[in-house]
């Protein structure tokens, strides 16, 4: 009994043995397939990161500041003579013309003074008529010496007095004119007019301060920026070294939206030295009236291009104690850290002075993670991040400059 149930157990044993022996020998097998596959360590110890390359390109230079938007020119109407106020010609915040009817004041007064001095002219024109025949009458009576020397005198002198008195009366003729007509009052330049300020019916006088309206000039329309005093001699040499205008462009405050473009027409001649800044302006066309006096608008005043620039995106700068440097891709696809001069930062580009060469790899995320030496590889998607960081960048820099 004892013998028949020990060869099963003896035979379960030996059944166990092999499959284990057969386990190992799979495991051994697929352990040995796994390690021929991994790669060498140092690429399994490979940073991800993205990188660009070096391009040479034009590159505008300029100088951003903050202005205020204010017409080109402003004139408060106001009344030379004092009248009552007949009638007005302009509807409020509507566009004039130069010379057009604003307003009109109660000429019949004026009337009745130049119809007045017309009048004293002639009677002075017909007393000189008879002063001078007169004249010759006595003349001819010297010769026959019917008259003294004397009466001939006089006459003479009266003739000239008569003479003056009807020069007196057209002098007075023109002033009533020019009063007459300023009762017409025209608009001395083109732009839009702001709130009637006077109703018709009401006395105006020439000593009021108000006026009868504001007109503003907003096309072309002017932008006032100030830039820091250490930019004046930037300035000043594209000033010199430009054959046309220096370009203006004005942004939207709260986005990247160029305005409108216009031409520096003043860099004034003094710097502010309680601010240290300087004061320049720009001339901009307005015919959609995208700017408004009042205003705020980003300004960058553009200096001319940097040919043939080295520029990489920003985001490959780094900066420590020695100061600025970028993580260059060698062709062993190591890292190593060159030193760089920046000459300035724009848009989301850095301009390079020295330091890279046109082509060279540098990397432009996940410095972080390097130390020089390590290898690094880019997957797909480090690849468009690199790719697209470095094209909105440059599509910036190209709004800019258009």
């Amino acid at each position: 009994m004892t013998t028949t149930l020990s060869k099963p157990r003896s035979t379960l044993l030996i059944t166990a043995a092999i499959l284990v022996l057969i386990g190992a020998a799979g495991w051994a097998l697929t352990n040995h397939k796994a390690g021929a596959a991994a790669p060498p360590s140092t690429v399994a110890n490979a940073v991800s990161v993205s990188t660009t390359t070096v391009k040479q390109e034009d590159v505008p230079m300029y100088l951003s500041g903050v202005g205020t938007v204010t017409s080109n020119a402003s004139v408060t109407v106001k009344a030379r003579i004092d009248g009552q106020l007949d009638k007005v010609g302009f509807v409020e915040g509507q566009d004039v013309k130069a010379g057009q009817l604003l307003a009109q004041l109660d000429p019949r007064t004026l009337q009745a003074q130049l119809q007045q001095a017309i009048a004293q002219k002639a009677k002075d024109a017909a007393q000189l008529a008879n002063a001078k025949l007169d004249l010759q009458r006595y003349t001819t009576l010297v010769q026959q010496d019917a008259a003294t020397q004397q009466t001939l005198d006089a006459q003479r002198a009266q003739v000239t007095q008569l003479q003056a008195a009807v020069q007196s009366d057209e002098a007075q003729i023109n002033y009533a004119k020019v009063q007459l007509s300023f009762t017409s009052i025209l608009a001395p330049i083109s732009g839009r007019v702001g709130a009637r300020l006077v109703d018709p019916g009401n006395i105006v006088h020439a000593a009021d301060t108000n006026g009868l309206v504001v007109i503003n000039q907003i096309d072309p329309i002017a932008v006032v920026f100030t830039l820091p005093e250490e930019s004046f001699q930037s300035i000043n040499t594209a000033l010199h070294s430009s054959q046309k205008p220096l370009s203006v462009h004005a942004y939207a405050r709260n986005s990247s939206t160029m305005l409108s473009q216009g031409n520096l027409t003043l860099l004034n001649n003094q710097i502010d030295t309680t601010s240290g800044t300087v004061q320049l302006k720009g001339i901009f066309q307005n015919p959609s009236h995208v700017l408004w006096p009042g205003q705020y608008v980003n300004v960058r005043l553009v200096l001319g291009d940097r040919k043939q620039a080295l520029t990489v995106p920003a985001a490959v700068v780094q900066r420590s104690q020695d100061g600025t440097y970028a993580y260059v891709v060698n062709t062993d696809s190591t890292v190593q850290i060159q030193p760089i001069q920046v000459a300035n930062i724009q848009d989301g580009i850095a301009v390079i002075d020295k330091g890279l060469n046109p082509g060279q790899r540098v990397v432009v995320d996940g410095q972080y993670k390097l130390k020089p030496g390590i290898k690094v590889v880019e997957d797909a998607a480090a690849i468009g991040t690199g790719n697209s960081s470095s094209a909105a960048a440059k599509g910036t820099a190209a709004g800019a400059s258009k």
